[in-house]
């Protein structure tokens, strides 16, 4: 993306997010630059007007300055307005229609660069689009089955040759849910998947696994040597193990890149497992995932990449 003047960077995220807070210092240090921070959930509590006249545009919320001084915007964790409640539940739903209608085309008309654009975003979070996509784009995927019928779940488990594993399908920021391997009660539990489809694939077995940072172009790759702890079918579950940087093959690294263009996204922070058999198979991308703790890991400047990014087009990060 060519370069763009620098100016304020909104960061639209939760209160104590703590990546927020980094990327926060890194645009002070390096950029001499102090973030606009919202939290969506302050409106209605926080007043806010759009004007529109023969002078042009004017945005504001009574508790931030510089809304239309804003040339590039993090669309880090967005949420609903947190509307009050009353004892009318039409008229609930029609206040959190309004107020979420008015605070998302506020600040979705700002003409500013997006990290990520919030309809690619929306949309790049279905994780069947993901998948769908990822082949597509040429990458390996493990078999998979999305579904709320317990029969059909129970038929693609009988029928693989080794063992499969279970995970949620839903993007929400819920209880952490680990993937877990099919066990012999599960099958007895199948009538739950009813009320919540839930994805069910071939277990790969892994040499390690990848967690890759992508922005506009720039990997930034670790590997975790999953296999070493108890992480073996879920890789967050153990951040003790080995961390250290990567680099992907030039075919992965195409696949990538083709699979973030289909997408839209200019970020995302992918999970890929290289197999005992060589082959780098996806399993899902977070276009608001979290990679600090990469970062503490392995020293990369994932956020220097991405305030760079923010603030002038372009993820190189200088001298690195």
């Amino acid at each position: 993306m060519a370069a763009h003047p620098a100016g304020s960077v909104l960061i639209v995220t939760e209160t104590d997010d703590l990546h927020a807070e980094a990327m926060a210092a890194t645009l002070r240090k390096h950029h001499r630059l102090n973030p606009i921070r919202l939290d969506m959930r302050e409106f209605p509590r926080a007043g806010g007007s759009f004007r529109l006249d023969r002078a042009g545009t004017a945005r504001s919320l009574s508790h931030l300055t510089g809304l239309d001084d804003v040339t590039s915007v993090w669309w880090r964790r967005p949420h609903r307005c947190a509307v009050p409640t009353s004892t009318q539940g039409a008229d609930d739903d029609y206040r959190q229609a309004e107020c979420d209608g008015f605070l998302q085309g506020l600040l979705w008309s700002i003409p500013a660069v997006w990290v990520n654009d919030p309809g690619a975003d929306r949309t790049a979070t279905r994780k069947i689009v993901q998948l769908e996509t990822a082949q597509r784009s040429g990458f390996a995927i493990p078999e998979t089955l999305i579904t709320n019928d317990p029969d059909e779940a129970r038929s693609f488990v009988d029928s693989r040759r080794g063992a499969v594993v279970y995970k949620r399908t839903g993007t929400g920021r819920a209880e952490f849910s680990e993937t877990r391997l099919v066990a012999p009660a599960d099958l007895d539990r199948l009538g739950t998947i009813r009320s919540a489809p839930t994805t069910f694939q071939d277990y790969i077995d892994a040499e390690c696994d990848l967690r890759v940072v992508w922005i506009d172009g720039i990997e930034w790759a670790v590997r975790i040597d999953s296999q070493a702890g108890v992480g073996r079918v879920d890789s967050r579950l153990d951040t003790s193990v080995g961390f250290g940087t990567a680099r992907l093959p030039a075919a992965v690294s195409k696949s990538l890149a083709t699979l973030m263009g289909a997408l839209g996204l200019t970020f995302g922070v992918l999970d890929i497992r290289l197999g005992v058999d060589g082959e780098y198979y996806f399993l899902e991308v977070n276009p608001q995932g979290q990679f600090a703790y990469l970062e503490i890991k392995t020293g990369l400047p994932i956020f220097r990449s991405l305030a760079h990014y923010l603030v002038h087009g372009d993820a190189t990060v200088p001298g690195y």
